[in-house]
């Protein structure tokens, strides 16, 4: 029996056309169940997801409306959750140019 894929916030956030952090605030409030893997990552089922997606199926079109006018949740997002590599890369180029300056 093959073991079912468990989905990632940014998969379920796509799913159902909301922020990331929409998702993250619909698992701690218990609307979605989610599973924590290591105690880290949290994961969710696909059926479950599908299921909440249907029996809240007329509240998507004003979340997806209103995910594209607010640019400011967009960047605060993206900057969240990638705040990690945007750092390593600017140490990189600080060092490169260090090492380009022979400092």
């Amino acid at each position: 029996m093959a073991e079912e894929k468990l989905l990632t916030v940014r998969d379920v956030s796509v799913m159902l056309g909301v922020f990331e952090k929409d998702v993250l605030d619909l698992a701690e409030k218990g609307l979605i169940p989610a599973y924590k893997i290591g105690g880290l990552y949290l994961r969710f089922k696909k059926d479950q997801v599908e299921q909440y997606k249907k029996t809240h199926q007329k509240e998507q079109p004003e979340c997806r409306e209103g995910a594209r006018k607010v640019l400011g949740d967009r960047l605060h997002d993206f900057f969240y959750f990638n705040d990690f590599y945007i750092l390593a890369i600017l140490l990189i180029l600080l060092l490169g140019y260090l090492v380009y300056r022979g400092l």
